[in-house]
């Protein structure tokens, strides 16, 4: 008996797994999203923080590195929409607290980021899928950046933009184009990196090569 009652549960294990793949299949109708994204976004409710990745993990590392691909944006797509709330609950996880979240952080190859909006009142977070910078301010600003992909560290970069003219989608199928400013178009470029796979580290990295040329010109 229970021989027979342990491959009940196995059966059942394996139906439901089977089941949820294929229903999650047929809800990703656009097919933007491979199966193991998908895979990802459904393991879980909306209530439930998905995993940062970290560059200390090497499969995660590689991930990191590589360009993610712009969405289909349609406001009735249940896998979007249910991947765009997973997110923010990242994002706002205790065990995060950051200020933004790009979607390769999860795992998710796809041009989506959550910003939180010092710049409006309240600090709202904010959605945006398919961002774009189409302009930078020549004005520079020093910032002290973190990444919730790079642990226990923090860096001051000194060559983000004052001011960035930001191109982009909403889930509710809108297009817009505005000018950001201050701290908040720092996030914008954080995140953004992130999209094409760069980190914050690869700025100082660029900062340091920059001030050796300078050093050797006479």
């Amino acid at each position: 008996m229970k021989y027979l009652f342990w491959i009940s549960v196995t059966l059942l294990v394996v139906w439901s797994c089977t089941g949820t793949r294929q229903l999650a299949s047929k809800m990703d109708k656009k097919g933007q999203f491979s199966q193991s994204q998908l895979d990802l976004i459904m393991e879980a409710d909306t209530s439930k923080p998905m995993r940062v990745y970290k560059i200390v993990n090497r499969a995660d590392s590689i991930l990191l590195r590589t360009k993610s691909e712009p969405v289909v944006v349609d406001p009735n797509d249940p896998v979007l929409s249910k991947f765009i709330k997973r997110l923010y609950r990242t994002v706002r996880d205790s065990m995060s607290l950051g200020v933004g979240i790009a979607a390769p952080q999860v795992g998710i190859l796809k041009d989506i980021i959550w910003v939180q909006r010092f710049d409006k009142p309240g600090f709202p977070f904010e959605a945006y899928l398919n961002p774009k910078i189409l302009q930078y301010s020549t004005l520079k600003q020093d910032c002290l950046e973190g990444c919730l992909s790079i642990p226990n560290r923090r860096d001051t970069t000194q060559t983000r933009a004052y001011a960035i003219l930001l191109d982009y989608d909403r889930l509710d199928g809108s297009h817009n184009t505005e000018m950001v400013e201050d701290f908040t178009a720092v996030i914008f470029q954080h995140e953004i990196d992130h999209l094409n796979g760069i980190l914050y580290l690869d700025h100082l990295e660029q900062e340091k090569r920059d001030a050796g040329k300078r050093s050797r010109t006479p």
